[in-house]
């Protein structure tokens, strides 16, 4: 039988691969980098198109309020949902997000945040979890490229960002970003390079 390029089995069925990381930890590189070698596909931005189709709401919408939830809009958002007449837009948004990534991991793919690792869980469905993180100084470089600091200095921008996406998911799953008892492997990719991991994860796979 002939093999892929990663010379696993071509007619294998790869479990759904989902990755939680911190901001600038490469998960978009990653995600794709695994995609090129299992030959499946991944989500990210596109995550964003879809879930907006979903929804209703605006792609701008989707993207601002789909991983990222301050602390006083959390209270907010609580106090609000207390009323009769009141619909959550972020609430709305990751109930959309859960029906694309349950619908999504019908079949073999890579799902980059929105909470999938503890959906899919929940939903009893097989997943390898990944974690990426990297000391703040190893993931300016990568801040830096993404631009969208604004008038924050890179290394605030980024400690804005990490509680941003903790406290999101800390509201929707009940746990901790970042606990490794939740992940199958955690990588800092400061100090462990992207194709490194990707070798790294397709051992674990060929262990399935």
């Amino acid at each position: 039988m002939p093999e892929n390029k990663t010379g696993m089995d071509a007619e294998k069925k790869y479990p759904v691969i989902t990755i939680s990381r911190e901001y600038g930890a490469l998960g978009n590189s990653l995600a794709k980098a695994l995609s090129d070698r299992l030959g499946i596909p991944y989500y990210d931005r596109d995550f964003v198109k879809k879930t907006a189709e979903k929804s209703g709401y605006e792609e701008e919408e989707v993207e601002h309020e789909g991983e990222d939830l301050s602390a006083s809009m959390k209270m907010l958002n609580s106090f609000l949902n207390s009323a009769v007449s009141f619909s959550s837009s972020y609430d709305n948004i990751f109930e959309a997000q859960k029906q694309v990534v349950l619908e999504l991991a019908e079949s073999p793919c890579i799902i980059v945040g929105r909470c999938a690792d503890f959906i899919l869980k929940e939903a009893g469905i097989d997943a390898l979890n990944i974690f990426l993180f990297a000391s703040v100084k190893d993931r300016m470089k990568r801040a830096a490229e993404l631009a969208e600091n604004g008038d924050f200095s890179l290394d605030k921008y980024i400690e804005k960002r990490d509680k941003l996406r903790r406290t999101y998911y800390k509201t929707y799953t009940g746990r901790e970003m970042g606990n490794a008892n939740n992940y199958t492997i955690c990588f800092d990719t400061g100090k462990i390079s992207i194709p490194t991991c990707v070798d790294i994860i397709l051992k674990i796979l060929e262990q399935e």
